[in-house]
């Protein structure tokens, strides 16, 4: 039988001094803790008792509500028949608000990101689905090594598989449909805690990608709340309950002397590499659009020496002069304007373009064509730094700094809120901190 009895968890001690009650339970030398909403100071708490001293303001009334948990937990125990777990125990105390199947939510989620096209999401948060799945299912019995090669291994064969057109996106979805491994209410603080440390540990994730996976499950939280499904006691970010920290990260842009060096770069035309730097140096005459949208580019998105086109990640219209520079570059592919399906780069040429699924895979093929290249860009440019897809929208913002007005660079940048645009371009403005220094340290 479980032992059951109140404790004040002073390890979760909150600023101001209170630390929140919980029922304890043991079983089989096992423990497990159950949240009863509560807080309380150490001076008010009695450990021996359970209970609350006189000297809480509402004593009698805490006391009561507290006995009544203790007795619910307690029945329970007595009234199953056969033997329960304390992590069942816990279930049923918390009741039927929580007991909805995170798995199932989340799967008819990742579904219609798929059934709306938005392939990348979908993909993006199935693969969340399976980070859970291999916390859930780790073996601490073995070595993390062990553990770390028995995930990659299980990862490599889902990629085969896809491949080999074995294994859809739609399977997985349907088999994360079907899952009741996990419930909303078993997701609390000690589960995202020790969930982070895999990710970070067994997974070897970043911080940012840690971040994004926490954002993923607050999302699914609001949503299940939102459509009244989950009770909102169960939301393990609220209060001084998980807080998710979005760091701004240091955004490196080139300058003007580098990006002029892969302008005169001599390549041979019409290969992947000319290619790439064409997309890239596009991509950054356009304030920095996104290389996805470069790609993408039809010779109908230019009207009246204009390009205007809808952002395909936002769907945010954009209307944008045709400067010099990159008239020069569609000049260059005006001649195969009949070739490349109405393209303007050929990266997508033999595409069925009703096909949203082939279309996201040949672009996520393209983006690591992309990546490839730029970094032969950079050696031969002798840039000593990380040429990627996304950093033609960090030069921009580099070279732009303060020269141009917050309101107008909102505009270029399509942010929707100028804050947004603020913190941004805070990243590539130094000339005020930089002379500040100065003039503390040259004395």
């Amino acid at each position: 039988m479980a032992s059951i009895k109140i404790v004040r968890r002073k390890n979760k001690e909150r600023k101001d001094g209170t630390a929140p009650l919980a029922l304890r339970m043991s079983k089989n030398y096992k423990t497990n803790y159950c949240f009863i909403g509560q807080y309380v100071l150490e001076k008010d708490w009695d450990e021996a008792s359970g209970k609350v001293k006189r000297t809480h303001p509402n004593s009698k009334k805490l006391n009561n509500f507290l006995m009544k948990k203790l007795t619910e937990a307690n029945d329970i125990t007595f009234e199953t028949k056969e033997s329960i777990s304390i992590k069942a125990i816990k279930r049923k105390i918390k009741g039927p608000g929580g007991q909805i199947s995170f798995f199932k939510f989340a799967a008819e989620r990742v579904e219609r990101k798929y059934q709306q096209n938005v392939f990348s999401v979908a993909k993006a948060e199935m693969s969340i689905l399976y980070n859970i799945q291999e916390y859930l299912n780790q073996d601490k019995s073995i070595s993390i090594e062990k553990a770390i090669d028995g995930i990659k291994s299980q990862r490599k064969l889902r990629i085969s598989k896809a491949r080999k057109n074995e294994f859809h996106l739609k399977d997985s979805i349907a088999y994360f449909k079907k899952s009741k491994r996990i419930c909303f209410q078993d997701i609390d603080e000690s589960f995202l805690k020790n969930y982070k440390t895999f990710c970070k540990v067994y997974l070897q994730h970043k911080t940012r990608t840690i971040t994004n996976q926490l954002i993923f499950i607050r999302t699914l939280f609001n949503s299940a709340m939102t459509e009244g499904i989950v009770d909102a006691k169960y939301y393990p970010f609220s209060g001084d309950k998980e807080k998710i920290k979005i760091g701004s990260g240091h955004k490196i842009g080139l300058i003007k002397d580098e990006v002029e060096d892969i302008e005169n770069l001599k390549l041979e035309e019409d290969t992947s590499i000319w290619h790439t730097k064409n997309v890239w140096l596009t991509a950054f005459y356009f304030a920095g659009i996104r290389i996805s949208d470069a790609v993408q580019l039809k010779w109908s998105d230019f009207k009246n020496d204009r390009l205007l086109y809808t952002m395909h990640k936002n769907q945010k219209p954009v209307s944008l002069k045709i400067p010099d520079k990159a008239a020069e570059i569609l000049n260059k592919y005006k001649s195969k304007k009949s070739e490349n399906n109405g393209y303007i780069f050929p990266f997508l040429k033999d595409i069925n373009t009703s096909n949203e699924e082939e279309l996201f895979k040949k672009m996520r093929n393209a983006t690591k064509l992309f990546n490839k290249y730029l970094k032969r860009i950079a050696e031969m440019c002798n840039i000593d730094k990380n040429l990627s897809n996304h950093i033609a929208r960090h030069t921009f913002g580099n070279i732009a700094g303060d020269k141009i007005h917050p309101l107008m660079l909102q505009k270029l940048y399509r942010h929707s809120d100028l804050k947004t645009t603020l913190n941004y371009q805070a990243n590539f403005i130094h000339k005020d901190a930089d002379e500040a220094l100065d003039n503390v340290i040259n004395f």
